[in-house]
């Protein structure tokens, strides 16, 4: 035999089915899953698992002094906001792939950046005087790598890496920029 809904427990339905649409329109998302500040991120069909710099003092860094990178690895610098970028070759010791991305993951530009000479007797690096950064001799002579257009995002590779990925300018790469943003100084 059917019941029949009561107006009160009818409305609730209505108001509890309405509730569960909206959510599932908002695309109630799950937090990124992060381990030892990296987090995974998929390009190209393959899955790297990217440390995250997203602070002035370790986007400085990036991969310069370490001696290797493994294959499935990488880096993601996130930028407070969305301009024209270029990277050099500081202190880094193997090649990588840099690929930059609008604040939508869109790739705007791509690089392999060979390793460069180290920094010579004879060089100076950048330092800061009075809050301005001037660029040292080392610094001047490396080769710069520009995103070409606005970009908010670098992702650093393993040199090589992009030839197996077939990427192309204008693909979008997926992430959690929301997370990236919200830890971004």
């Amino acid at each position: 035999m059917a019941q029949i809904m009561t107006r009160p427990t009818r409305t609730l339905a209505l108001l509890l089915g309405l509730l569960v649409t909206m959510l599932m329109a908002t695309g109630c998302s799950n937090p990124p899953v992060v381990v030892d500040g990296k987090m995974p991120i998929e390009i190209g069909g393959q899955t790297f698992m990217c440390q995250i710099v997203a602070d002035p003092d370790t986007r400085e860094l990036g991969l310069g002094k370490r001696e290797s990178l493994p294959a499935d690895e990488g880096m993601i610098f996130s930028f407070p906001d969305s301009r024209l970028r270029s990277f050099v070759m500081r202190d880094c010791l193997f090649p990588i792939d840099i690929i930059f991305l609008d604040s939508a993951g869109r790739i705007v530009a791509m690089h392999h950046m060979p390793v460069e000479e180290p920094i010579r007797e004879d060089e100076t690096r950048a330092s800061v005087i009075n809050g301005q950064l001037f660029a040292g001799t080392y610094e001047m002579r490396l080769a710069k790598y520009s995103s070409r257009y606005n970009a908010q995002y670098a992702i650093e590779l393993l040199g090589g890496t992009l030839e197996q990925l077939k990427l192309n300018e204008g693909d979008r790469i997926e992430f959690d920029t929301e997370y990236l943003q919200s830890i971004t100084k």
